[in-house]
Parts: C-alpha cells; structure tokens; sequence
C-alpha cells in the first residue's frame, strides 16, 4: 500500500524554466504535492531528455500570461496554491502581473519561491544567467584549489552545480517555510539566486585560515592504478587496515618499510595491473579500505548498488518511451517519496484544470496549524526544532549547519577521543558544542537525557555502525517514537555495498563524475559537491519529515547518501533510452559546448558568453561574425575577443543583450568580491582556535523567517555548562570532566580532513 508522502494536499504551480524551477518542482511533486506545471505556449523553453526526469509526477496546462484571460486563470490558480515555483529574472514575474508581494498578499497562505540567476538586489540581476555564465561567475571552472598548479585556462564542466544546488535548498526553504506556516498560518517569500547557491557547493574551497597553512580542498591520498581490465582503481593506499591487504598478497614486508604515498603507490602498481579492478575493489572494500573501480554514468544506470537502492529506475514517459533514469533522492520511511506519474504530455491537463476552478476558488487549509494561526512571531522556520548532531566530516555537519540557519537549535556532539573535529570552522557555525565519552556509561545516559528533548537526531555512520554503539534508529525510537531520525552515508541502507566505508570521491568515481572530468582517465572533481549536496537535500528530508510530525504527531527515518545526491547531480544526463548518445561535453580540455557558448581569452582574463546568431547581429564588436559557423566561427571569435580586455568585452556584450560574464580565476578571489561581501555570502569572523576565518553566509533568503548566519564556530566542548544545566546536570559538570566523561579543552577544530 502507498502512503501518503510528506507533502500530500500541498498545491505547487510550477512556472519554472530550464533546470532549477523544474528541479524544484519536481523534489516536491517526489514527496507528494499535487504540482501543476504552467508552460507558455510552444511548451517548454528548454528541449531535453532530462524533462522526462524534471517534470515527472505534475500536471500540464498551457496558459499565455499575456493573455488577459489566460493570467486571469493563473491568478484564480494562485488563489487555491500553497506554492509558487518560479526562475525567471528579478521583475518578469511582476512584469506579467504575478509578482511576489501582489501574490502573497493576494494568498497570505501562499509560500512564493523565486529562483533568479542573480539576486534583485545585485547589479547583474537583468542577466541572462545561463548555467556557464554562472559557473564563470563562481570560480566553479578553476580545476584545482592550489593557484601555483592552475596556469589559469577555464575548465567547462557540464554538471549544473548552480541550478543543482539552487533546486536543492529551494525544495529545503520551501519545505521550513510549510513547517512554519503551519505553525502561525501564514506564507511569505522566498529567493534563492542561483549564484548565491553556488557557495554551497564550493563550501571548503572557500574557506580560509587567516593565519593557517594552504590546504587542498579533496584528500590527495587516493591515487589510481590501471588494471588488467583496462579499468582504472582509486584507492587508499595510506588506509589504516592497508596492513591486512599487503598481507593478503604476500607485501607484508612493506609495512615495516614507511614508504610514503608516492613510492608505496609505485610498489603497488605492478601488482594492481595483475587483476581486474572489480576484483580489488571487492577485496579491499572487505577488508574496509577506501577504494572504487571508475565507473561512467551510462554503467552506473546498471551498477547492483544504484538498481539496489532505487537511485536509478525504469520510468515511462510519452516522449522517450520506455527509459532509465533516477529515482528518489532523500528517503523517507513514513510518508515515502515515489515517482507518481510519468511527465504529462503539453496542456494535457487543461480542461480538468479549468472545471476544477469551476467548483472552488479557495483551497481548504492542507496543513492544520497546530499552534493557534496568526499568534507566534517565529525567529526562524524552524525555532524550537531541537538537533542533536553526531555527524563527522562533510555532509552531515552541513545538514545541521543548514538546519541551524533556518533556526534549528543544533548541539554538535563529538567524540573527546577525535583530537580535532575535520572542517570545524566551516560546516559548525551556528551550533552548540559538547564533547561525549559516548564509551562510558555515564556518557551514554547524557545522551538519552539529550534524546528526551530532541527533534531530530543526526548521525552519518556506515551502515551498522550506530546500532554497534546502541544509538541506531530503532534504539531511539524505542525511547522516543516521535523521533526524526537521519542516517546519512555514502552507499545508503541498502544493496551489496551499503556497509563499506566511502567519501566524497568514492562517490564521485562510483557514478561517473570522475570519468566525466578527467575526460581520458578519471580524475577528482575539485570541490565536495557531493558531500555538500548531501547535506542540503538530508536537511530536506528533515524538514519534510517534522512537517508529517506536526500534522500526525509521528516520527520516522530518513535516509540519504553521497550515491543519491551525485546521481542528482547529474540529472541533466543520467536518461537512457532508445538512440541515446553519451555525448555531453567531458574532460581537461573543454571550454563549453560550442563557439556560441563557451569561455574565450581576452587580452588580460577570460570571459564566458551565451549567445545566438541573431544577438551576435545585433552586437556593432560582432555583427560580421553572425554569419559565420562552427569552427570557423569559434577561430574568429578566438581572434577577436583578445583584442579587449575582458571587463570591456562584458560591458558591451551585455549592452547587446548578450551574456557574458568575466571568468573568475580563484575562489579567494571570488570571497574578497565587495559584491560578495555586501551580500553576505563571505563572512570573516574571530574563531577561538583559528583567530580569522572567511567561510560563506547563508544562501536562501525568507521574508519572514530569515535565515540565519549563526555564531562562529566555537571551540570543541565549550557549551558544555549551558547544555547540562538545560538537563538538569550543571552540578555534575566538574565530576563529569574529573572522570573524562565531559571534555571542555584538548579538542580542536581543525582547517581540514
């Protein structure tokens, strides 16, 4: 039998274009809501297999919002809304009579989503912001985070990390914002610039350490090896149990030996090349090292742990016919997400949609307040809502950072046998720090007093792991049945490879991603999108999760992956059906996907531009070139554009209606921008172990319930006086770190994993 999923009786208008608006959409449609999308005429802006994915599960209807009549049905349709999905430029949508505050104050119930490439308020908001314009705009095509490798050539990639990750914390916002309207009854407005999101996906990169050391953004530890197969292997050669695995192939003596990274991996290499990389990877993985064989997309589609999982499935669709695609990204074990109806075909729906509109003007309330409505002035969306954070590493802290920036009350709890808690000053600001001998007896009954008064409890363990510690989900739940419950790791809960140890480029190198940018040979990606996805889409589940709490009073399980989220990340690619041609653009070399979009060198930088043939006619610099393709073309505006400076270029690009933007070359360049710092997506504050630190600000911005940026991080165990008196245990504190239950010193945050 299917359960009603977390949004069941929200109505969502879906007016989204391209990638992110549809995205959105489609998350909430995943989970439930009754989504209606509305195309112009001439159906989709955007041609692509990928719709199949983004528009599944909603209904279609065609309306011309230049139509009286047509915006006069839009409007009736706003009336009976609780969402409104939207991506177009700051002001098109108040242009066309459908703006955020008329909206809003039409449905006081109504939470208005927008999605811009740019920010109202930031200067290139008119912008065609096109996802490569955006990937220049974020310092998202420099390739590796150390300048001194980097000779400064742009590097393409083909993922959407602006539209991915402004989806991502769209459905997230969009998600708090019910859970506080159903507290006090009222909507409010939402924006989401997918610029700004782009900081989440550049999270570590873009921290610094005023007075620390350089560090590299991804572990550099993990080399590849070619095997017999052809097939290349990442693996850890420096893994703590690497001992087992040299004994188990007659190397033993090599342990005695402290080779470092690079000769050990010399050594291994002859003998890696004797087998196939499946088989060492099996082997290795069972004797818990950190390995992948390097899979591409089209072979993860028929990977046993993608198809174990469901993260990949077979869908119908009226266009494509009969096809493999993703399924359901963050999973829920009480009100389950499921794709509920194949894409529609264009303005299928229309007469339905109008004879509904007919009967009813207004929608009956879809979610019952349970505090009396109007009477709370919430300080965020989700004030009151108590975390307890067990998570390590990248993306679990990152679902409890986000939860504490829509007003969650996060307590961090760490091990005082860790030494360091990794990317402390970047994924802990805006928590409470305790440090835990969970070992001990007494340290495990200050967790279950904790667990009394908790909401959410957060842990990103292998699968098994909690249990083995009696914290695991059923555990909790045993003593608190309300409890939301998240498990977040890299292979999710089920299939052949759920309990193996993984990372963010094991995730990489398991989906695709790694093919995708190395192009001939696999290579890590530059920066834990994975990781950092993860977090933002887990906090969606969290948050769709204490919406069904606070409508039926019951707690549940949810579960994400890295696996889930990188497969996501790929949604623009990952369909395959009859005639399908992997031919998207990949690899070391790439500047974009043709002479008309594409990164190009002026005479001091580079610049990225989108454009057509008819724009490049109206352009006075351009104009002799329009007729001209391929690469001819491409050779042409090679020659031409070095003749200006790329500022110069932009300006007058922009003033001919065509997008450009200057490539930005590092992304500490980016986080000293004054335009970055104004907006509050670079913060430099004091932090007790670091002094100086820059890490980015919130991305999402709500009317009513803003996010917040949250205190620095502070120093491991700090909280722990305020966190024991809200127990009842302030007394015992001086006992308790006598005994090393509670550690208040000797634990650092440190800059990296």
């Amino acid at each position: 039998m299917n359960r009603p999923g977390a949004l069941h009786g929200v109505r969502v208008l879906d007016f989204g274009q391209y990638i992110a608006g549809p995205l959105t959409a489609m998350f909430l449609a995943d989970h439930g809501a009754e989504v209606i999308r509305i195309d112009p005429p001439g159906g989709p802006r955007h041609v692509t297999p990928a719709n199949a994915t983004w528009n599944r599960g909603k209904r279609s209807i065609v309306l011309d919002l230049k139509n009286p009549g047509d915006l006069e049905i839009a409007l009736k349709l706003v009336d009976t809304a609780d969402v409104l999905v939207e991506n177009f430029r700051p002001g098109v949508m108040q242009r066309l009579g459908l703006g955020a505050e008329a909206m809003t104050a039409r449905n006081p119930r109504l939470v208005y989503c927008a999605l811009p490439g740019f920010s109202a308020i930031d200067p290139r908001g008119g912008l065609q912001a096109w996802e490569g314009v955006l990937g220049a705009a974020t310092a998202c095509f420099a390739p590796d985070p150390d300048p001194e490798v980097w000779s400064g050539r742009p590097l393409y990639t083909a993922i959407p990390h602006s539209s991915s990750f402004g989806a991502f914390l769209a459905a997230t916002s969009i998600a708090a914002a019910l859970h506080a309207r159903g507290r006090d009854g009222r909507g409010q407005q939402i924006e989401v610039p997918l610029f700004n999101a782009t900081f989440n996906a550049i999270s570590n990169r873009a921290m610094k350490i005023w007075d620390g050391p350089k560090f590299r953004a991804l572990p550099t530890g993990r080399p590849h090896a070619l095997c017999k197969d052809g097939r290349w292997l990442m693996y850890a050669p420096a893994d703590k149990n690497i001992g087992a695995f040299l004994d188990q192939v007659g190397l033993g003596e090599l342990k005695e030996q402290k080779l470092s990274l690079k000769a050990m991996t010399q050594r291994l290499a002859p003998l890696l090349a004797t087998r196939d990389a499946r088989e060492w990877e099996q082997m290795m993985l069972k004797l818990g090292i950190e390995c992948m064989a390097c899979y591409t997309s089209a072979e993860w589609l028929h990977h046993p742990q993608a198809e174990a999982t469901k993260i990949v499935d077979d869908f119908d669709d009226p266009e494509l016919g009969r096809f493999r695609g993703i399924g359901i990204n963050v999973r829920l074990s009480e009100s389950p997400g499921r794709v509920r109806s194949p894409r529609p075909r264009l303005d299928a729906d229309h007469a339905q949609i109008l004879d509904e509109l007919k009967t009813t003007h207004t929608k009956p309330k879809a979610l019952p307040a349970v505090l009396p409505t109007g009477t709370e002035d919430l300080r965020g969306a989700l004030a009151g809502v108590r975390v307890l954070d067990l998570c390590l590493f990248i993306a679990g802290p990152t679902c409890g950072r986000t939860l504490a920036e829509f007003g969650a009350d996060v307590i961090k709890i760490d091990s005082p046998h860790r030494g360091q808690v990794n990317w402390h000053a970047d994924v802990n600001r805006g928590k409470r720090t305790l440090l835990i001998d969970l070992k001990q007896k007494e340290g495990m009954d200050i967790f279950w007093r904790l667990v009394d008064g908790a909401d959410v409890v957060l842990q990103n363990m292998r699968k098994g792991a909690a249990e083995k510690i009696g914290i695991g989900y059923e555990q909790v739940r045993a003593r608190r049945p309300d409890i939301v419950y998240c498990s977040i790791n890299a292979y999710g809960q089920t299939g052949p490879y759920a309990g193996w140890p993984g990372v963010e480029v094991i995730a990489q190198a398991m989906t695709g991603i790694q093919w995708r940018f190395g192009g001939d040979r696999p290579m890590v990606a530059p920066f834990n999108a994975c990781d950092f996805g993860t977090g933002v889409l887990s906090a969606y589940g969290i948050a769709l999760a204490l919406l069904h709490r606070q409508r039926t009073g019951e707690g549940q399980h949810v579960d994400n992956a890295l696996l889930y989220t990188a497969s996501m990340l790929q949604s623009a690619f990952l369909q395959e059906y009859a005639g399908k041609q992997w031919n998207e653009p990949r690899g070391q070399k790439v500047l974009g996907t043709g002479p008309l979009y594409r990164a190009y060198e002026a005479a001091d930088a580079w610049l990225f531009i989108c454009t057509n043939a008819d724009a490049l006619r109206g352009c006075a610099e351009l104009a002799d070139l329009a007729e001209l393709q391929g690469e001819t073309l491409e050779r042409a505006l090679e020659e031409r554009l070095r003749g200006k400076p790329a500022d110069e270029w932009v300006k007058r690009l922009m003033r001919a209606g065509i997008a450009a933007q200057r490539v930005v070359r590092e992304v500490p360049d980016l986080m000293i921008d004054p335009l970055v710092l104004a907006h509050g997506l670079s913060v430099t504050r004091f932090h007790q172990d670091h002094g100086a630190v820059t890490t980015i600000g919130p991305s999402a911005k709500l009317s009513r319930t803003p996010v917040q940026l949250g205190r620095p991080s502070p120093r491991p165990g700090t909280d722990a006086a305020e966190i024991l008196e809200e127990i009842g245990m302030r007394g015992e504190l001086e006992r308790l770190i006598r005994e090393r239950v509670i550690v208040v010193e000797g634990v650092k945050g440190h800059s990296a994993a």
